[in-house]
Formats: C-alpha cells, sequence, structure tokens
C-alpha cells in the first residue's frame, strides 16, 4: 500500500510552476494541482508518482482545458453547407470587415452627416434592396427569427394560412407550427400533404385570417401525385383579400445557381417579383456569409417589423454586419463570385479536380495512418437544406477497415478530420478540401 504521505505538497509544487502561473494563473493551477492529487490519492498507484510525473500530468491536462472547445476541423463528410460544422465558410472580404469591426469603435448607430443617432440596417438595407428588388429590408439574427418576427407582427392572435405540404421541420426538431405558436399566430393548415388547391386557401380566407404564407420546402421534396399552388397565384389571392402574402425561402440565394452547373434554386428577387409582400432568408447558407436572417419586402410592413418590439432581441451585432456587408457586395459581380465565395467556389469545384487530388493523397495518406485507402466515387450534398434530393458528383478517399476506430482516430487528431461511414469504411469526400497540405498537415499533428 503506497504511502500517500510521501506525496508532495501543493505548495511544493507550485514553486515550480512559473512559466505555468504565468501562462493561466495561480488560482487556475492551484485547483489543477489540487484535483490531480485527489486522484491519486483516490487512485493510489503504485509506485506514486514523484514531482515531476505529476507536473508533466498537470501540464498535459491544463494545455487540453486550454484549447477553445469551437475547433477548427476539417469538413470531408461530403456535405458543403453542414450544419453541425458551421455551414458557411466566409470570404476573405467579410473576415476583415469582421475584424477591423472587433478592433475599433464603428458607427453602428450613429450618423456621421448628421451627428446623430443612426440605425444599424441603414448599412446593408441599400444592398439588399438593390440584390433583390425589394422595397425596403432589415435584418435579423438568424431566418427562424426572421419568420418568428414576421409573423408576430402580422398575424399576432389570427390566422396564418399555409398547405399541410410546407408545414415544415428543420434541425432540432424546430417545427413550423412551434414558431406560429411562439408569434402568437394561429395556423390554419389548409390542403393535404401532396395536394393544394386554390380553393382550399379561398375556402380558408374569413375575417380572423392575417396572412396567406409560403414555406420553400427546402430539406425535403413530395414527388408523385402532387399539386401545390404557385406563389404568383397567392400573391393574386391574398392581394385581392386584402391580404399579406409571406414567402419563406429558407436557404436562399441571390443568383441563379445554375450558371455554375447547379440545380436552380428559388432566388430572392424572383420570389419579389412573383409578388411576395414579405421575403424571409438565410445568410449562412447558399448565399455564404455569416448566420442571418434577412426580412425583404414592402416598405409599410418592414417599417412594422422595425417597430415590433421583438427587433431588439433579436438584432445583428456589429460584427455579423460588417461580415454580412462585406459579403453582399460580392454579389455586384457576378463574374467573380465563385472566385471569391467559399461556398460558390466549393459546390462548383468540377469533379476531375477533386479526382486528381484524391489520387495524388491516397498514397500518401496510407502511409501516413497505416491503414488501407484507394480512390472512390463520391456524392457530395449542399447541405442546410438546400436542394435535398440532389447530389454533385465527388471524389474521395476510401479507409479501412475498422471504419469507427479510423474515424475516432482522426476526430481526435489537432485538427479533427470529419468523414462519414459508408459500406463499411471511412469516406472522405474531398469536395472542401482547401489544398492537398492542409490534410497531410492534419494527419501529422
Amino acid at each position: 500500500m503506497p504511502d500517500l504521505r510521501s506525496l508532495p505538497s501543493v505548495d511544493r509544487l507550485l514553486a515550480d510552476c512559473g512559466p505555468l502561473i504565468q501562462t493561466h494563473g495561480r488560482p487556475a493551477v492551484t485547483a489543477a494541482l489540487r484535483a490531480e492529487l485527489a486522484t491519486i490519492r483516490a487512485n493510489r498507484p503504485d509506485p506514486l508518482p514523484d514531482a515531476r510525473e505529476i507536473l508533466i500530468r498537470v501540464v498535459k491536462s491544463m494545455a487540453s482545458e486550454a484549447q477553445s472547445r469551437l475547433r477548427p476541423v476539417l469538413n470531408l463528410t461530403g456535405t458543403v453547407l453542414h450544419t453541425n460544422l458551421g455551414r458557411a465558410l466566409l470570404a476573405e472580404s467579410a473576415i476583415e470587415a469582421a475584424v477591423a469591426a472587433m478592433r475599433a469603435p464603428a458607427a453602428l448607430e450613429f450618423d456621421l452627416d448628421s451627428g446623430g443617432r443612426g440605425e444599424r440596417d441603414s448599412h446593408l438595407r441599400g444592398l439588399l434592396c438593390e440584390l433583390t428588388g425589394a422595397e425596403d429590408a432589415t435584418v435579423v439574427n438568424n431566418n427562424a427569427s426572421a419568420v418568428l418576427i414576421v409573423l408576430n407582427t402580422l398575424a399576432k392572435g389570427r390566422e396564418a394560412v399555409v398547405t399541410r405540404g410546407e408545414l415544415i421541420e428543420i434541425g432540432g426538431a424546430f417545427r413550423m407550427p412551434a414558431i406560429m405558436e411562439q408569434a402568437g399566430c394561429l395556423l390554419r393548415e389548409v390542403g393535404t400533404t401532396n395536394r393544394t388547391h386554390a380553393k382550399d386557401y379561398l375556402q380558408a380566407i374569413g375575417p380572423d385570417t392575417g396572412l396567406l404564407m409560403k414555406v420553400h420546402t427546402s430539406n425535403y421534396r413530395i414527388e408523385g401525385f402532387t399539386k401545390e399552388v404557385s406563389a404568383p397565384e397567392l400573391a393574386l389571392m391574398a392581394h385581392q383579400a386584402g391580404l399579406p402574402l409571406v414567402n419563406d425561402l429558407g436557404s436562399g440565394t441571390l443568383v441563379d445557381l445554375r450558371r455554375w452547373g447547379l440545380k436552380p434554386e428559388p432566388t430572392v428577387a424572383e420570389a419579389v417579383a412573383e409578388g411576395a409582400d414579405v421575403v424571409t432568408f438565410s445568410g449562412d447558407k447558399l448565399l455564404g456569409g455569416p448566420q442571418a436572417g434577412f426580412i425583404v419586402g414592402k416598405r409599410e410592413i418592414i417599417a412594422a417589423i422595425n417597430r415590433n418590439p421583438l427587433k431588439r432581441a433579436v438584432r445583428m451585432d456589429k460584427i455579423r454586419i460588417a461580415s454580412t456587408e462585406a459579403t453582399l457586395r460580392l454579389y455586384r459581380d457576378p463574374d467573380r463570385l465563385a472566385d471569391r465565395l467559399p461556398t460558390l467556389r466549393l459546390l462548383a469545384r468540377p469533379e476531375p479536380e477533386i479526382r486528381a487530388q484524391a489520387e495524388r493523397l491516397a498514397p500518401r495518406v496510407a502511409a501516413k495512418l497505416g491503414c488501407r485507402v484507394r480512390v472512390t466515387d463520391c456524392a457530395s450534398q449542399i447541405g442546410s437544406g438546400a436542394l435535398p434530393t440532389e447530389t454533385i458528383p465527388s471524389a474521395g478517399l476510401a479507409l479501412g477497415p475498422s471504419p469507427e476506430a479510423l474515424a475516432e482516430r482522426l476526430r481526435g487528431l489537432s485538427t479533427p478530420i470529419i468523414g462519414r461511414i459508408r459500406n463499411d469504411e471511412l469516406i472522405l469526400d474531398l469536395r472542401c478540401l482547401p489544398d492537398d497540405a492542409a490534410l497531410l498537415a492534419a494527419i501529422s499533428g
């Protein structure tokens, strides 16, 4: 039985912790030493570790503890806009704008011309109107907030009419009916899951109706024997009844994706032109910017939304406003957009280029990891609810055997590598790999 009295005291150990204290502070180091000594006393190892071994353990534990919980990773899942990995990567100009906003005071709500109070939305309003054709625009912290405040402003205590086929659920069991409930609306479902007709909406409209709503089914598709009412039809119907039409695009894009060989998604400008009074969409998905919720539409409705007390609770801070402005400016030059916007650049990467990268990396990855590696076909996804039934041809590396153990090993690297398991192999889809060096450096760490 080891003699625990021979363990060095905390004061004795602290005497040799000068650099550690300089880095982490005396209280944290003292607490770490006490925790390590308590573990030793509880486990009673034989022989007992000496002072040097105890200090080595504390240095390692404190270095691990000091690491940010929000660690950078290599996204080799094949999902470009992966919600669990932070969605869109920001353009360099957006990063620079965010850093500049962090380093100095900014005229966030200060009008430099008059010297009086300004509006934080003014930094984005002009760009959003220019790029979408809307009369006015405002911004909040994400698209769920955008839908919430729109419904609360336009239909609190009244009915919001929406087809059953568009009562979506997004990640984390977050459902449109629940958003409506929190907004104070009364959900009025019409039609069926697969077929809804104009007469269904017309029969639902009454004195308690607050608005008609169209929701983009961004994370699923209903196919087969189907029928839906188009946005222009809904807009005409709503306006004849003196009601607004709200069109929630979810992901939302400002450009026609077919230009880069991708399947089309409805653009915000199209939704505005089709007669929607309000259009809501996200900033950190297909748009390729930071997390944000955009609300564009009729001037009087946007003004009412800005007067809603909820607006202050869901507003954006100066850092995201700065990076969002820089992102939106990139859309003024669509010819160079794919070169400057990481999301679009990754989505548009040609399969032959990715396959060539896989061929180069396969033998080097096999040598470094000591496992079987082969080049394989992949089918990348856009992610975050955009074009859920469409995939993009890609290529990657298939690792084996024991894919679960390999996946755990790669997640434990200094820069974790995240792949996916398919057919008893760990698949690393290289669509989102910036360059060969990034993967080789990660597996060497």
